[in-house]
């Protein structure tokens, strides 16, 4: 075969090599499917070896496939037992790394690796480590151990498995139980434990809210504003002035509440609404931060940094200083405030058939919470009634409004989770003296719907004009993880219509609608948004699955969120005509980098309020050992059940604990199935269990299930 026959014919290989849909196929498999002659097999077969030595194909257990680089780079996650996995970009499934061939790697560290063990069916590939890139653990936190000469820091994220050595010149003067800072000074071997240096002891164990500060310190949350912030803040005015208010539109004769929760103090929405000819014009008032916030200020850069406010049990960390959140960017009852309004007009179908977006100034008539308007709307309480009076038609308008809005919002698909949150309640030490479900009212769910609409409108007005914009995006699910929950819902009798590549969101709604009140409830409702991808920040519009909608932003709360102040300052510019191509090519250079940073901090967020209000239910539940509580079983794993109490806490049950011989789990019937005596416990199963004990350390709760009031 000349070069050119081959050259011609190692691209049309090398392609179908390389397509997405190839699977790989053994050489009598090739010859069937490109019909090659049984007399021109042998020259395939010699050009095959060609091809591996030039290193782009390989054979895995006979059958041909792309060659793999020889070295891939991601992120190591570590486990309790010290194997690993790295994910790698582009690749769909992590790969596999024993506790041997971690190379001493830590828990978020970036890592080359090189693959020693191809993945087949469902076994993961496996890998080494041959470099560590980056590390991602400077400073650790976590308790310290004494010893006479020496101590260890065991190390809060379980993630990172080894202990951090502590030489006793090093200790800083801690004590055992001391929650402390410990900086990193040699990272140790795989089988060398970390040495480190103590920078800061947060406080002991037993003392109050130390360990909620401790989850501040693991994910390197700011809670200080710098110098130079608040230098700024005192150039800021109290109050509006004649001078703020030039060119805006007035709105201070109009009707105007705020709805929040009892204990909210940064109150960045304002709505008004009427209704003529049968058409509602609703106004969607957004606190005017980014007036006060000027881009590239010492408060912005923070604010980026921070990206977004922290909502903790116990605390808030504000993504702005309280002076501007609490102060002059707060629409307070009776004050003038400057707002960016969404002005809508609404059929009665939920269409907006028109808009207007306008820099205004608002005087907000009453500061109403989510249980008063829901007293008045729901339960329709006289005494309430009475003395809302004035207002008590707007409210009933709204209902009405956002009954429409949400209607609509069904029809199309949009999935609604409506989870009970934790309501965890704390005395004055910090300690929680209570966990119980809260509830969304219809109070709740009228604001959301008002903001709902108003993002959408936003995004779309601004998709169309083609110009610079950060989108609130939620892609399609990936079909692999909706069909491992279609093979869960089936053990229940439910079901799912989906294509080969995609689902449509109504089939989520359809589903949420089967088991509304039945005891999976809670259970498959998280499975489902578990199969579901997380929302993030883009540059470009991709639309939101979970809302079915095609146009999405953040637009509704600049003083907590960074990119509805960043969307703030575009609509504003674009408003008063200053969006050249000079701006605009601004922005297209800054906004890439505005969303991945606050998709990051939004992440931080989200896990750092999960720690914590884990931590507080252990804690809880630390204080009713030996009770006995009935339960749903919401999750198995080879080694036990996880099973949800009523109060929402969590807590796991495991094998060994079990009154039978021998359990094992059945993924097929996601159970856990006695072999002795045939006892099945099922997802979604209730359960009695008793509590046996808890780890603040590991933050778990153990369960022991209870036959007869007989505990195991």
């Amino acid at each position: 075969m000349d070069d050119l026959t081959y050259g011609m014919r190692k691209n049309m290989l090398t392609e179908l090599f390389l397509d997405a849909g190839y699977k790989p196929m053994k050489l009598k498999e090739l010859c069937m499917f490109l019909h090659v002659p049984k007399d021109e097999r042998e020259e395939l077969k010699v050009m095959l070896d060609r091809m591996i030595s030039e290193g782009i194909i390989m054979t895995v257990e006979g059958r041909y496939t792309k060659a793999e680089p020889s070295e891939y780079k991601g992120i190591f996650s570590g486990s309790t037992r010290g194997f690993g996995f790295v994910k790698i970009e582009g690749r769909e499934d992590d790969v596999f790394i024993s506790e041997d061939d971690t190379m001493g790697a830590l828990h978020g560290d970036t890592v080359a690796i090189k693959i020693t063990k191809k993945g087949i069916g469902d076994k993961r590939c496996e890998g080494q480590v041959i470099r560590i890139e980056t590390r991602a653990n400077g400073d650790i936190i976590g308790t310290f151990d004494k010893g006479k000469n020496f101590g260890f820091v065991i190390p809060d994220n379980t993630k990172i498995s080894k202990d951090i050595f502590i030489r006793s010149d090093n200790d800083m003067g801690a004590v055992t139980g001391h929650k402390v800072v410990v900086h990193i000074l040699d990272y140790g071997t795989k089988n060398k434990n970390p040495e480190g240096k103590i920078t800061e002891i947060i406080g002991h164990v037993d003392d109050p809210q130390t360990d909620v500060l401790s989850v501040v310190k693991a994910y390197n949350i700011p809670v200080e504003f710098p110098e130079d912030v608040e230098r700024q803040l005192k150039k800021i005015p109290d109050q509006v002035s004649e001078a703020d208010l030039t060119g805006r539109k007035d709105l201070r004769d109009w009707q105007t509440v705020t709805i929040d929760g009892e204990d909210a103090k940064d109150l960045d929405d304002a709505i008004t609404l009427t209704k003529e000819n049968g058409i509602y014009h609703l106004g969607v008032h957004i606190a005017d931060v980014s007036h006060y916030v000027t881009e590239h200020s010492p408060l912005d850069k923070e604010a980026l940094r921070r990206g977004t406010s922290v909502y903790l049990v116990d605390r808030v960390i504000p993504m702005l200083p309280h002076q501007l959140s609490n102060g002059i960017c707060s629409l307070n009852q009776g004050t003038d405030r400057l707002a960016l309004s969404c002005l809508m007009d609404i059929d009665d179908k939920g269409n907006v058939i028109g808009h207007e977006i306008a820099e205004t100034v608002i005087n907000v008539d009453r500061r109403m919470t989510y249980t008063a308007v829901d007293a008045i709307v729901t339960d329709q309480e006289p005494a309430v009634m009475e003395e809302y009076a004035d207002f008590v038609p707007m409210f009933e308008l709204m209902k009405e409004a956002a009954d429409v809005l949400r209607t609509k919002r069904r029809q199309r698909g949009g999935i609604d989770f409506d989870f009970p949150e934790s309501k965890i309640v704390l005395d004055d030490k910090g300690y929680p003296v209570d966990v119980h479900p809260y509830d969304r009212n219809a109070a709740t769910k009228i604001i959301e719907d008002f903001m709902l609409i108003a993002n959408e409108t936003i995004a779309e007005d601004f998709f169309w004009q083609e110009l610079p914009f950060l989108y609130r995006t939620h892609e399609t699910p990936d079909m692999e993880r909706i069909h491992k929950l279609m093979a869960i819902i089936r053990n229940f009798g439910y079901y799912m219509k989906a294509g080969r590549d995609e689902i449509h969101p109504k089939e989520f709604q359809k589903l949420l609608g089967k088991i509304q009140d039945t005891p999976e409830e809670a259970m498959i409702s998280r499975l489902a948004l578990r199969s579901m991808k997380q929302a993030r920040y883009t540059t470009e519009n991709f639309g939101h699955f979970g809302l079915a909608v095609k146009y999405y932003c953040h637009f509704t709360s600049p003083i907590r969120r960074y990119p509805d102040l960043q969307i703030h300052r575009i609509i504003k510019e674009n408003l008063h005509g200053a969006l050249d191509e000079k701006r605009q090519s601004h922005y297209n250079k800054i906004l890439p980098d505005v969303a991945t940073s606050t998709s990051t901090s939004e992440r931080r967020a989200d896990d750092a309020e999960r720690d914590v209000e884990k931590l507080k239910k252990v804690e809880y539940m630390s204080g009713h050992i030996g009770e006995i509580y009935e339960g749903v079983i919401s999750g198995m794993t080879n080694w036990g059940m996880y099973v949800e109490l009523a109060n929402t806490c969590e807590g796991m049950v495991r094998l060994a604990d079990l009154d039978d011989d021998y359990y094992y789990y059945d993924d097929e019937k996601f159970a856990i199935v006695g072999e002795t005596l045939g006892t099945t416990y099922s997802l979604g199963q209730k359960i009695r269990v008793c509590v046996e004990s808890t780890d603040k350390m590991t933050r778990t709760i153990d369960f022991v299930p209870v036959y007869d009031d007989v505990t195991v």
